[in-house]
């Protein structure tokens, strides 16, 4: 982070510069550090600037300019997301920050850097990625304006944009600008996105000769979103799509020009995901912080085993980024991080090993989860053309568990028992939660997740109770959450344990009613729980319920009822969590509700 740092591993000049809106904590879980380390594995010396100032560009400036581009993200969280809660008050708090302190970002942060680094670096090759630019990528809603607004390369005047995981697309675009090839070479890389002319029959001009065979989803132009609102939810339907087949590009009219999406990237395979997650981490925060850095603290014992979750939620922005397909880690890899972990954990004079919060991923029992019908793919092609899809389901798991979906959980509890055994671990969790439809497919497995690795609460995302409502999100119906909750139960006594579900439950989510937040609420007054982890609904870019809470229909274009003004959704949100509950809850500590032993909310 410092000229004085780069001269001691004997750098006189970076090759990349990275510019983050987290501050710079050496773990796996930050994006920017993850493709740090990536880039400096294959040769390319890089340089991180944390949260900097936005008023000027100097601290841009501390290492010099770099040889082959700057890369821009807002971190780990949408810069507006981190700092306005639900119905647009100011939060005070940000975990990515020393101290948690808000305010160490801007709004827009990846529009603010990108400006920041045009100023300091006039003529260099400048990279959009992160969550903010991912789910920005093409036309999208904005909640905190209340406008659909153009893709986020038109307004940050980037040369190209890295969507979803990132490994690929940033080290093609090193490796191509290090060649001589210049900003104009980099159009046509898998999982970007690039703007481009129109040529007359409406379609982009300059198209890499790469794609010209390629299968081509045509979106809807901007100014047809505009004029049918409706299209917005056909626009982000074809980019789930086009991520999940793998092998389409696509592209957006914008006011006379061409947004063009390359086909995705291919998600690691094990061998390379083994190689990322060995890099020297040392999951600590850069020593130049005084005060802690409290998501730093939550996750220095975590273990990430998988990204991608087969669950296509309508209301999760993995679809667009991560995708559905999972790409998961050896044991062996796995094994090796909990023992680096012991081992610091024994040097900082811990007792009886490390007790680690979780190996997981998006859904902790997804790991090592594939589709049946992808496998048959590449065995008649021979392997050799790349991931494809003949699956065109929006989700694995919705409206049922998709037969094609195989998700060895019983695996995954041999590698959680393999790593509690080791001498360095004292214990080991679950904190990432499990799929309650899934594990219910497997019993002996659900039995393991519920007496061995739960520590005394397990999260779990039912989400709501109504059927029109749960259709609307992609989630399985009630009787599964409630079987889920009778096996829970049970397997707990079995193992003498009092344990409790932390169930996540959501207010004002698109076509949701009044009527159907009083049968939540009544359906959890039946089960004597007192929530603590509702939320309500924020409609965050790029994702099927923000379409449909902009358009006012469900993906079959029917008509559904909108909690649109803040006072609609603070009447839904205060039917689960009543503004005398909420003060009381704030005094209270989190996530102590349960199964059983709940005493009855008092009547107002």
């Amino acid at each position: 982070m410092s000229r004085e740092e780069m001269l001691a591993l004997g750098w006189d000049t970076l090759d990349v510069l990275l510019i983050t809106g987290d501050a710079y904590v050496d773990h796996p879980s930050f994006g920017c550090v993850l493709l740090a380390r990536w880039l400096i594995h294959h040769g390319f010396r890089t340089g991180l600037v944390a949260q900097p100032r936005w008023d000027k560009p100097d601290d841009l400036l501390v290492m010099g300019r770099p040889r082959l581009f700057a890369g821009v993200s807002a971190g780990a969280l949408d810069s507006l997301l981190a700092h306005y809660t639900a119905f647009r008050k100011k939060r005070h708090d940000d975990a990515y920050t020393p101290g948690g302190k808000a305010g160490a970002r801007p709004n827009r942060a990846c529009l603010v850097y990108a400006n920041l680094a045009r100023q300091a670096f006039p003529g260099l090759p400048l990279v959009l990625g992160g969550i903010e630019a991912s789910l920005r990528r093409v036309s999208h809603y904005d909640f905190w304006t209340d406008a659909l607004r153009r893709p986020i390369l038109m307004d940050a005047k980037a040369d190209l944009l890295v969507w979803g995981m990132g490994e690929r697309g940033i080290l093609e675009c090193a490796r191509r600008l290090d060649q001589g090839m210049g900003a104009d070479g980099l159009t046509g890389i898998p999982g970007t996105a690039w703007l481009d002319k129109l040529d007359a029959e409406g379609r982009p001009a300059h198209l890499p000769a790469a794609l010209a065979d390629a299968p081509l989803i045509a979106l809807p132009g901007h100014q047809r979103m505009l004029d049918e609102p409706e299209q917005l939810l056909r626009l982000t339907q074809a980019l789930e799509q086009q991520v999940h087949r793998g092998d389409a590009w696509a592209f957006e009219p914008v006011d006379g020009r061409a947004l063009v999406l390359a086909p995705p990237a291919a998600p690691l395979n094990t061998t390379e995901m083994d190689e990322l997650y060995s890099l020297p981490f040392c999951r600590e925060a850069h020593p130049v912080y005084k005060e802690p850095i409290p998501a730093a603290e939550m996750l220095r014992t975590s273990i990430t085993s998988h990204r991608g979750c087969g669950g296509g939620c309508s209301f999760c922005s993995l679809a667009l980024h991560q995708g559905r397909h999972i790409s998961s880690r050896s044991a062996e890899s796995i094994l090796s991080e909990a023992r680096a972990l012991g081992q610091t954990a024994t040097g900082r004079r811990s007792k009886g090993g490390v007790a680690i919060s979780d190996v997981g991923g998006p859904t902790a029992n997804m790991w090592q989860a594939h589709c049946a019908l992808e496998e048959e793919l590449e065995a008649e092609s021979g392997g050799a053309t790349g991931r494809k899809s003949r699956c065109r389901r929006s989700s694995c798991c919705f409206p049922s568990v998709c037969k094609a979906f195989v998700a060895p959980q019983r695996k995954h509890v041999e590698l959680l028992r393999a790593v509690a055994a080791l001498p360095e671990v004292k214990q080991v969790r679950v904190a990432s939660g499990v799929r309650a439809d899934l594990a219910l497919r497997d019993p002996e497995a659900l039995a393991a997740y519920t007496g061995e690795f739960t520590g005394g609460q397990l999260k779990v995302a039912p989400e709501h109770c109504a059927p029109s409502v749960l259709a609307l999100m992609r989630k399985p119906p009630l009787t599964v959450f409630e079987a889920f909750l009778d096996s829970f139960v049970c397997q707990s006594r079995a193992a003498g344990r009092e344990q409790y579900v932390v169930p996540y439950l959501m207010s004002a989510f698109p076509g949701c009613t009044d009527e159907d937040m009083y049968t939540l609420a009544h359906w959890l007054r039946q089960r004597h729980w007192n929530p603590r982890q509702t939320q309500c609904f924020i409609p965050t870019p790029g994702t099927i319920a923000t379409a449909m809470y902009y358009c006012g229909k469900n993906e079959a274009g029917e008509d559904i009822e909108v909690a649109r003004t803040d006072a609609a959704r603070l009447r839904q949100h205060h039917i689960l969590m009543p503004v005398a509950d909420a003060a009381e809850a704030r005094r209270k500590p989190p996530n102590t509700h349960g199964p059983e032993k709940q005493p009855v909310r008092r009547k107002r």
